[in-house]
């Protein structure tokens, strides 16, 4: 074989496996193509599309009457697609580009509008397509930005691209912040009711497909959601606004006489157990804010507002009676190594029982829960027990402290912790806790967790309702029961509580002064103080129950009642002048003599009729022959209805009856003066065009 038949046969063996190489290229295409082409369309659909979740709109919390304590408002990013359909003519977008600058200029005014116009053109250059114009935007604003140039050219073809997020606001700021709350899913917090009933007030989250844009930016690819998001639901808690406001600020005014290291008041309905009104402030600095919720959640050594309970077990077990003596010994009962004390310089004498309640004697309870119980400790701590003193309250809102109560077969059993325990000592609960036990008193020997959340509702239906749960039916005998509202009814007229006195109601409470523990240091540290006072009123007929505690007063007397007391008595006093179904005395009202119901003048009859409903009167909205003259019962009324061009009379109408009634009547009414009218410049009955002028003069 020659040379050049060896070329040649290597060349065409070459070129065959170029052939066949590109015939394999080509039927791998055809394959991928044809046989897996939806698998790799799809493959390349997911990386450049996908669902987001779009947030869902968290629901309202509001208080009993109505009021909101907590919303979402909308927020919106505005961004801009500078390649959308309507403007991808340079001519169209570049005419428009100044004037849609100086719109945004005028209404943000954060920047000139040459400066908007630059950033807008230097987007257009770099083929921007998810340009951001501004954050927080509210939706006036993107109501307005509509109507600006380019945007204005309707939906994709402006670029105008507005996300939407939910911002949660608070329309009384920090009033019952703690107990409103709030839930940061991010963080795993969840805290009052904002956490308590996240899966109510979350709502459900909805889908929105994005795109992957240069940059690595996801942007919209529709301007609605495929999956709209469901919105929470509305919480309506049974916090009373006004309250809330007052306790609030007799406690913070209070803490700053004081200037104590933080305090709390809770405020519950005796009969239902819910709370109109939670207030706790800490010292931060200078000021006094909400940050931690003392009331459900700080459980210390509560003092002699436990000593309640001791009373309360002691009597219904016939262990003593409201007039037995006891001999205080001077104020100072020694057992063991320790000294019990009462904080009045040398005693009492032998007293009464219930005389030593109302002075709060240390000694007195702590002789006879030691001398009747000492043999049989278990005895009384069962009792203890069997209050439910020991468990959590299962409050509706996270966050309640454990309460603890010792037992012989606690480790830190010592033969001091029987008597400690008789007066507030070696044990712990939390400030609403005690309160419960209080409210239970009050309420006739029943025990009921206190309530927050009276109801859920969803688009105004109910979703579902709460009602009182029983905690102990009936925490003692109706005979030691009377006992009990005896002592505490003596506290405020005769004993420790004499302050609180108030001339129109009876309280009836306990003061608790407790020294608190200096950390390891223990009670031989610095001496701090606890203040409380826990009651009810008005003590006939108990309506609300309260507890204040004013923790560490460094200003000032560290007494309960000197420094707790206050706090209840402000609170106290308005809530009883505001609410007249507290007045025993106050009879339904009732017309004397030849007396008859005011003449009612012709005007808006739909405020006339919500104006009677308010006042609880009956409206005849006919002829007054139709009313009953002799028990006056109703008020006849008619409303006016003028033809129109016909000037109607509307003298001695107050302003907006007769706007409305001369507006119905077609007449452009020009005000002057205020009070009632008492001259118009068109005499009653004169025929008119539709649109006249008439002067009202009021005084």
């Amino acid at each position: 074989m020659n040379i050049r038949t060896n070329i040649l046969l290597r060349v065409y063996a070459a070129f065959g496996f170029i052939v066949l190489f590109a015939i394999a290229v080509v039927a791998r295409m055809g394959y991928v193509q044809i046989a897996q082409g939806n698998k790799y369309r799809a493959m390349a659909d997911s990386l450049s599309t996908k669902y987001a979740e779009v947030e869902a709109a968290r629901g309202n919390i509001y208080s009993a009457d109505g009021s909101l304590l907590a919303t979402s408002v909308p927020e919106y990013e505005i961004r801009m697609d500078l390649l959308a359909g309507g403007i991808q003519d340079d001519h169209v977008f570049y005419e428009k580009v100044d004037s849609l600058g100086y719109k945004l200029s005028r209404h943000f005014g954060d920047k000139s509008g040459r400066e908007y116009s630059r950033l807008l053109r230097n987007a257009r250059a770099e083929g921007q397509r998810y340009f951001l114009l501004k954050r927080k935007a509210s939706y006036q604003d993107l109501k307005a930005i509509k109507t600006f140039p380019i945007f204005n050219m309707g939906r994709y073809k402006g670029g105008l691209i507005a996300v939407q997020k939910n911002k949660r606001i608070f329309p009384f700021k920090d009033l019952a912040a703690r107990t409103i709350g709030y839930y940061n899913e991010n963080a795993g917090a969840a805290v009052g009711l904002e956490g308590a009933y996240g899966d109510y007030i979350n709502g459900e989250t909805g889908k929105r497909l994005v795109q992957r844009i240069a940059g690595g930016v996801w942007m919209p690819v529709n301007e609605d959601a495929e999956i709209a998001p469901k919105d929470g639901a509305d919480i309506i808690s049974t916090i009373d606004i006004n309250i809330q406001d007052l306790a609030q600020n007799a406690l913070k005014k209070q803490l700053i006489k004081s200037e104590a290291d933080f305090g709390t008041v809770v405020v519950m309905e005796v009969e239902t157990g819910r709370i109109k009104a939670i207030a706790n402030y800490t010292r931060v600095g200078e000021e006094y804010k909400e940050t931690f919720n003392y009331a459900i959640a700080q459980s210390a050594e509560p003092g002699s507002t436990f000593k309640l309970a001791s009373y309360m077990i002691a009597m219904d077990d016939k262990k003593f009676g409201l007039t037995d003596k006891v001999d205080t010994e001077g104020g100072k009962y020694k057992l063991f190594r320790h000294t019990i004390r009462d904080s009045h310089e040398g005693g009492y004498g032998v007293i009464s029982m219930k005389e030593a309640f109302e002075v709060s004697s240390n000694v007195a309870i702590v002789k006879q829960i030691y001398n009747n119980y000492k043999d049989s400790p278990s005895k009384f701590t069962d009792r203890l027990h069997d209050l439910k003193l020991g468990e959590k309250l299962g409050l509706q809102i996270p966050g309640e402290g454990s309460p603890l109560i010792k037992t012989p077969k606690s480790k830190s059993w010592s033969g001091l912790t029987l008597p400690q325990m008789a007066y507030g000592y070696e044990l712990k609960m939390t400030p609403i806790e005690i309160l419960s036990l209080y409210n239970a008193v009050a309420n006739g020997g029943k025990m009921i967790s206190p309530l927050f959340v009276q109801e859920v509702r969803r688009l105004g239906n109910t979703v579902e309702q709460f009602e009182p749960r029983v905690i102990n039916q009936k925490v003692c005998s109706d005979n030691t029961l009377s006992m009990l509202k005896e002592m505490l009814e003596g506290v405020v007229e005769e004993g420790t509580g004499k302050d609180l006195q108030n001339p129109l109601y009876k309280i009836a409470g306990k003061t608790g002064t407790a020294q608190v523990a200096d950390g390891a240091k223990g009670y031989r540290g610095k001496r701090k103080y606890q203040a409380s006072f826990c009651g009810y009123f008005p003590a006939e007929k108990p309506k609300y129950s309260m507890i204040v505690v004013v923790q560490n007063p460094t200003k000032g007397s560290y007494y309960a009642a000197q420094v707790a007391g206050p706090v209840f008595r402000e609170v106290a006093d308005v809530i009883y002048a505001s609410d007249l179904q507290m007045y025993a005395d106050v009879k339904e009202p009732r017309i004397i003599g030849n007396t008859r119901m005011p003449a009612v003048k012709s005007g808006h009859k739909k405020a006339a009729q919500q104006l009677y409903k308010e006042f609880g009167i009956k409206s005849y909205f006919a002829s007054a022959s139709d009313i009953d003259v002799d028990t006056n019962k109703g008020i006849s009324y008619k409303e006016v209805r003028s033809n129109s061009g016909t000037v109607p009379d509307v003298n001695r109408m107050g302003l907006r009856d007769a706007i409305y009634v001369l507006g119905n009547a077609g007449l452009n009414p020009v005000v002057k003066g205020s009070g009632e009218v008492y001259q118009q410049s068109i005499p009653p009955g004169a025929r008119v065009m539709k649109g006249t002028k008439i002067t009202i003069e009021l005084r």
